[in-house]
Order: C-alpha cells, then structure tokens, then sequence
C-alpha cells in the first residue's frame, strides 16, 4: 500500500494537531516523510506497517528516551505524543494495522554528501559513538535480543545469497571473506562485551553541522548484538570512498576509544568485522536484484561497497590489526625484530639445503586468493605459487576439505563414493583412451609411479627425457632430471637415462619462423631410440612436460609431441605427459598442455594443482596399462585416494569450471604476455616473451645478438618487483627467465600493476633500447 503526500497531512493533522506539508522521503521498512509546519517547525513522520512488531518499534521510543539523559542528547531526534499522550499510535486504514511516529527534526548534511571529511570529523564520530555506547550501557529492552540479517553476528548466513552474485572475483572475495569472518571471528565473538546497539551509523544515517557530528537517525537495524559490531559498522562506512580507507577506521577508532574505552581481543578482529558486514551488504544486494525489488535503497551502498571489499583484499590482515591497536594504545601487533632465532632454529631442526626466496626473507603468515600477506604488514601479489591453482584460501575448496575431514579420512580399502566420483569426473577432461587412475600425494611419487607402470609395461628399462627437464624429488624422479642431476650437486646421468634435444625456439638450432622445428627437433629423439636398437633395447618411456617449467617456461613446438609419440610407440614405449605444472585449464587455450599439441599420451601425470595445495597427485593411464599392472601385487599407498583428498579434487575442478577460470587464464593471460611484448620493443634487455594463457616466461639477455643471459641482472628486476609487492622467481637453465605462473584469481588489474612496475625495474637499471 502507498500513501500520497495529502494522506500524510491528514495522518498529522488528526493525531498531532499540526498542519504542515508533508513531502515523501526515502526509507527501507518504514514511510517516512518530512514535515514542515507553518509556523517554520519541521518534523519526522514515520509510518510502519504491522510486519514490525508493536514491542520493537516501542523499544526504538525507550532507547531515545534513554539517550535524551545522555550528554550526546541533542544529537538524537525526539518523540513527539499524540494528542492522546502516545509515543506509538497504533491506526487501522484500509483494513491494515500501522504504527505512527512523529519526531523533531536534526539539522545537518549527510555524511555521504560531504566532499570534505577532515581527519577531525573521524574523529570526531568516534567520540560520539563511544559516548553513545557509554550512555546505553544500562539500557536494555527485550525486543532488542532478535535475529536480524545486518547483525554483524550473523554474518555467516550471507553464505547463503552467495550464489546470487553473479561475478566470478566478486563471489569469491565475499566468500573468502565470509571464510575468515567463520574462522577468525565466530569462536570469539560470544565471548565479547554485548549491548544494546544502534548498529547502523551509515554515510546515510549520520549528520553534520559545523564541521562536527551533529545527528544520528534510524534506529531501525538497532540489536542487541557484540558491542565492536557497532563500532565496524560505522568503520565501513567511513571507509567507503576514502582515499585511505584503513586510516578512516583508525581515525574513528582512536575516537571512540576516547569515549569509551575498547578491548584488545575485540579490536583484533575488527579488519574481519568491516569485510564481513560489506558481505552481507553485497550479498543482500545480489539477492534482491534476483526477486527483482525496486526499491533503490536495496541498492544504495552496492558499489562502494565492492570497491572496498576490493580494497580490503589488499590490506595485509596483521597491518589493520596494527593500526587499531595502536589507535587504541595498545601494544603493536608488527614486531620490527628480524629472523635471526627463526632462521637459527629453522637451520638447527630443518634440512639445510631448503632454499629459502629473495635476498630479504619474507615471512608469508596468511594467504587470500592472489594474495600473500606477512608478520610485518605487506601484502604480495602471487605470481609464481601455481599448485595454488584457483587461489590460496579458496572458500569452495576449504569448506568442502573442512567438511569431509570433520566426517572421514581413510585409506582406499574401504569402498567410499568420493574416490570413484573423482575419477569419473576426471578421466572426463581426458580422451576416452585415458580411463583408469591412480592417486597419490605429489608429482614426484607419481611419476615415480607412472615409470614403474611403464617399465612393467613394455618389460623396458631406458627412459628418454628432455635435456633440462625436471620431474621431482624422489629417486627415480631425479634420476630422470638432468635439471637436478646435471646440477650443483648432482650425481650424474645414468646409462639408462637419455637426454634428447630441448626444443627451444629461442636459443635452439631450430628458431621461432622455421615451421618444421617440431619435427627437426623430434629427430634427435627418434636418434636416440636408433642407437637403443643398435644396443639391442627399446625405451620403456618417454617423458616431457608439455610446457616446459624448469626448461625456460617454454612452448613446444607446434607438432612436436605429435611426432616424438609416433617415433617412441613405434619403438614399443610408452607416451607420458608429465601436467604436473601445466594442467586444469592454466594455458588457456586448453585443459591440458597436450591439447595444444593434438596428441594424446598413453600416461598422465598430474599434481600440484590438482589440489590446490593439497597434497594431491594422480596418474590416469590407459586400460591396457592398467590392466598389465593388475599383475597380482597389490598397489597400495595409505593416503592416496582417501576421502579427504578426493573432496578436495572435486572442490577445485567444480571451482575451475564454475568460475570458467579456463577462460580467465586464456584473457588474463594473453592480456599479461601481450604488455610484456610490448615492453620488449622498449627495453632491450627482455630477449623473448613467450607462452600460453597464465603459463609465462619472459627471458632476459645482456645482448639481443649473443643471447648472453643477464644475470645477475634478472635477481635485482626479481628483488625490485619483491619490494613493490609482487613476488616472481626465475627459472631456465641459465636462470634468466622470468617465472611467472600466478593463482587463476590473478586478475588484469594485477597484470596492468606488474607491468608498471616491471616497467620501472627495467628502465631504473637498464634504461630503453
């Protein structure tokens, strides 16, 4: 039902005696409307319907009543009576119950049309809030103590309305956030000081006058609730279209510690209180806009607050937690001591030849999608931590990880749904040919297990891998990585071992414009099974990444696997793709890196991604093999395959497909390489840039001519970008290849912020061609 502006005049004229004009004003539950009398007086008209309980809108009447005590009284508006002496009319129209309310009216601007918020007038609003909090300590009401979906303590049932977001990055920020508003704040946040709380001292709710505050309106979202939920819902709002948000939350902060004064244990979590009420704000605006409301003020906060949900990302966590707590006075939670013991102890108990990245240590504490936070306050973007495929912290894999843990965790002798589930969904992505897997917890184990099926297989023991290569860490593995074996270290090549030609476009015999190098470079390979035959042998198996990792983050060939396939089946060997670090969707342009090759390898191996993390690897093989290896000994490996890990396989391929991160690789990606190809025309040092989808090197060279690497040139660009945040490795067998395969949550944003800065480290050392 509506009301026109006529029916209002009538409403006050009979149950006020005032006769004014009346002139409709916005609201969420309630009509509200402006009056203006002719004797200059203005008003407040508030109509509700019954949906709203008779007791709570009664509660609204006491609590101001309450503060009418205060000395923050004259920032509160006022109940007028009746003409009957009522707070509260309760009137019948149209054979529908309403609840009447007439109040003073507060002077002021609203603060969200405030071009000018001075440090002060933080401060300020602080001071006013704690005054208030102070006032209503003894205060309490019985209808306060509801459910109500904006009471930060609920904030875990957004999750709910998540699915109505119909962004990819911006569900999965909300629902990062959500996660840690669960973990950090939940199993606290009953133990904290409770009150009776305004709960929304929004932009639109607050006033100003005179450069102070001099109202707050709208007790309607007001709970009973922890008290720092009232001091993070007026935080958010501050920091809504701040140039420095955190700095507005301090500045507020310290002012109501002023007034009244904060706990440590509740400042703490207050970073996590502000991210979780814009949850619930995005997700609610999502969900109205799915039933279609149109009513503007669902929407009203809706962009602001994304954009500082998307701030809010990039706030290292300990930072915030440091700001409050220093507003606060308390003890700063960033120690300035270095690692000294850390790093003693880590040498004492941990193996020393762990390498440890950059020249200045860095303590990674907390992780957030792209993003790695540590003890000290800096947050990193992640450009090179691939096995944390779909983002550190993903929500959908967390929970359903967390969820299986709390019910079951075995081993494969027992018949269990997950493992079977995620081999189907599997062995879906592959050819038909590949139809049986096996699991295990890393690349390195198996591929160990995809050369002990091979060798059984063809009765073989000669392997052929790719000079450079690199397959892992356990023996076998090494034993197959002239990264690793030719290294510093390295014990050598065995006689079963043998290295064909890396097929390198850029530095190879066979260059970028010769449209026969896969084949040209598939023949030192084929030379390889001639002088096997000459010995009397086949090889049991051929190896390769499908791009090149350790290899200088390189492309193959187009053809190349095509060719090498035919020459080593027609020898009796086995194809193996090792996806380990090229697998589910990261090139872009395909699943698998052997898609972009047209072949189909009889043995893939897969890991790292595979999990996210998780320790979690497979190797999916053709039935004849499996069926060779179904010999009589059992294969068993106690944590392969169990429930826990099988969820978590599920959660992540449900997450590469649902947020179509295959396609983001291939944009974002081709967006990343593209920028760097264009600063290869400026800077002479980038020699090559090179890859697919968010599989990217960037090699640099001292001379475009000698292709003389430029290191240590590269370590110091490595170092410059670690100190604007964004953390790259290097890579090749010249160690002059930039490496950088991020998270698929890297967005274009962070593409365009690398860039700039890559741009600066190249120009500030090496200058333009």
């Amino acid at each position: 039902m509506s009301f026109t502006e006529k029916d209002i005049e009538a409403l006050a004229k009979k149950f006020y005696s005032i006769e004014a004009k009346a002139t409709a004003l916005t609201g969420e539950y309630e009509y509200n409307f402006k009056l203006a009398a002719a004797d200059g007086r203005k008003y407040i008209l508030k109509l509700a319907s019954d949906e709203h309980s008779h007791a709570f809108f009664d509660a609204q009447v006491k609590i101001l009543q309450h503060l009418s005590a205060s000395e923050v009284a004259d920032k509160f508006y006022k109940h007028i009576p009746s003409v009957h002496g009522e707070y509260l009319v309760s009137i019948n129209l149209k054979n529908k119950s309403y609840f009447l309310r007439l109040l003073t009216f507060l002077e002021g601007e609203f603060w969200i049309e405030l071009n000018n918020k001075p440090d002060s007038l933080h401060i300020d609003l602080g001071r006013f809030l704690g005054k208030m909090d102070k006032a209503l300590k003894n205060f309490s009401h019985p209808a306060m103590h509801r459910y109500y979906l904006w009471d930060i303590s609920h904030a875990a049932d957004a999750n709910r309305k998540l699915s109505c977001i119909k962004n990819h990055e911006q569900r999965r920020i909300a629902g990062y956030f959500l996660l840690q508003f669960e973990t950090e704040v939940l199993p606290l946040i009953s133990s904290f000081r409770h009150a009776y709380a305004h709960h929304d001292a929004n932009d639109t709710n607050i006033l100003v006058k005179d450069g102070r505050i001099s109202g707050l309106i709208d007790f309607s979202d007001m709970v009973h609730t922890a008290l720092i939920n009232n001091v993070a819902v007026a935080c958010t709002y501050a920091m809504m279209n701040h140039p420095e948000p955190l700095r507005a939350a301090m500045l507020l902060v310290k002012g109501y510690h002023q007034s009244y004064p904060l706990k440590a244990e509740e400042v703490n979590v207050l970073y996590y209180l502000i991210a979780a009420r814009l949850c619930i704000s995005v997700a609610q605006s999502a969900y109205n806009a799915s039933i279609a409301t149109n009513n503007e003020h669902h929407f009203i906060s809706e962009k602001p607050a994304w954009d500082l949900l998307t701030k809010l990302i990039r706030v290292n966590p300990v930072k915030a937690q440091n700001e409050f707590r220093k507003a606060c006075g308390f003890t700063e939670a960033i120690s300035n001591e270095g690692y000294q013991t850390l790093l003693s102890e880590r040498n004492n108990h941990v193996g020393r030849n762990l390498s440890i990245s950059y020249k200045k240590h860095i303590k990674i504490i907390r992780g957030a999608l792209q993003y790695l936070y540590d003890d000290k306050g800096n947050t990193f973007v992640d450009c090179v931590n691939n096995p944390s495929h779909v983002g550190h912290c993903h929500p959908t894999v967390v929970k359903r990880m967390q969820k299986q843990l709390a019910v079951l965790n075995t081993n494969t002798r027992y018949l269990h749904d997950n493992i079977v589930e995620y081999a189907r969904r599997l062995t879906s992505r592959l050819p038909a040919s590949l139809s049986v897997c096996y699991f295990t917890n890393s690349g390195s184990e198996a591929n160990d297990l995809a050369v002990r099926m091979s060798r059984h297989f063809t009765k073989q023991k000669d392997i052929i891998v790719l000079d450079h290569a690199y397959h892992g860490t356990s023996t076998v593995a090494m034993e197959m990585s002239p990264y690793k074996f030719d290294g510093k270290g390295g014990f050598g090549k065995m006689p079963w071992i043998h290295k064909a030609l890396n097929p390198d476009l850029y530095r190879g015999p066979y260059k970028y414009g010769d449209n026969s190098a896969g084949k040209k470079y598939a023949q030192d390979v084929q030379l390889i099974i001639e002088n096997l035959e000459k010995e009397n042998k086949s090889p049991a198996l051929f190896i390769c990444e499908t791009l090149l990792g350790v290899g200088g983050q390189m492309p193959l060939p187009p053809g190349y696997l095509k060719e090498v396939y035919r020459y080593v089946r027609a020898a009796g060997g086995v194809c193996i793709a090792d996806e380990v670090q090229v697998g589910f969707g990261r090139v872009g342009d395909a699943f698998w890196g052997f898609e972009l090759q047209q072949a189909i390898p009889d043995i893939v191996v897969m890991g790292k991604p595979i999990g996210n993390g998780h320790p979690l690897a497979a190797v999916v093989v053709t039935n004849e093999i499996a069926e060779a290896f179904n010999n009589g000994m059992e294969y068993f490996n106690t944590f392969g395959g169990n429930p826990v890990s099988m969820a978590t396989g599920l959660a992540v391929l449900d997450v590469i497909e649902q947020e179509e991160m295959q396609q983001h690789a291939k944009e974002t990606g081709e967006y990343l390489i593209g920028g760097f190809k264009k600063l290869m025309n400026k800077y002479a040092i980038i020699g090559d840039v090179r890859g697919h989808g968010l599989f990217i090197g960037v090699e640099l060279v001292k001379d475009r001519s000698t292709l003389e690497p430029a290191v240590p040139e590269i370590n110091m660009v490595v170092e410059r970008l670690r100190e604007r945040g964004y953390l790259l490795s290097t890579d090749g067998p010249l160690h002059n290849v930039l490496k950088i395969k991020p998270p698929l949550t890297f967005n274009k944003h962070n593409a365009d912020e690398l860039l700039h800065y890559a741009e600066e480290a190249f120009k500030e050392l090496y200058g333009s061609c």
